[in-house]
């Protein structure tokens, strides 16, 4: 049994609090809410567009949607929470967002909506993965992408970055 599997609850579903405590991020930014599937090749994951969050105050005044930079974010958080599934000691490493291509926005998330993203793991291997992903609304797509993100010892990672902070 893999470490994350005891995490989830017995509908097979990650919790808010448990999805932080395998991907490293907290409320501040934080884009996915719940798992609700999660197995070797590919997750399914939801996210409420809180009215009151920050992001909605400012983007598109007086017609208050999602950045969609948030939306592919959110995809891209989904995404780290499989990779660490699928990788032996997901604990050591970090998984960076390493290239993001043909991402498409076919209908805006507005304050209330709550999206769905589904993500599936089209190959990987000890440097990265790649995936392909949608986010939807009420089972509309309203956006898609691809996305590769890389693993990384974290160790290493951090003590060479830290230099040039």
């Amino acid at each position: 049994m893999n470490a994350i599997d005891k995490l989830k609850n017995e509908q097979g579903e990650l919790s808010r609090e448990s999805i932080m405590k395998v991907i490293p991020y907290n409320d501040h930014f934080l884009f996915i809410d719940k798992v609700l599937r999660l197995e070797k090749e590919a997750i399914t994951a939801t996210k409420y567009c809180d009215p009151d969050a920050d992001y909605f105050k400012g983007h598109f005044a007086g017609f208050p949607i999602m950045p969609g930079a948030l939306i592919i974010e959110g995809m891209g958080q989904a995404g780290t929470l499989l990779v660490r599934y699928s990788i032996e000691h997901h604990e050591e490493k970090d998984i960076l967002a390493y290239k993001i291509s043909e991402a498409k926005f076919n209908a805006p998330a507005f304050p209330g909506d709550t999206i769905t993203f589904e993500l599936k793991l089209l190959g990987k291997d000890d440097r990265g993965a790649l995936l392909a992903g949608t986010a939807l609304i009420n089972g509309k797509q309203v956006a898609e992408a691809r996305m590769m993100l890389a693993v990384v010892n974290k160790k290493e990672f951090r003590a060479k970055h830290a230099l040039n902070r």
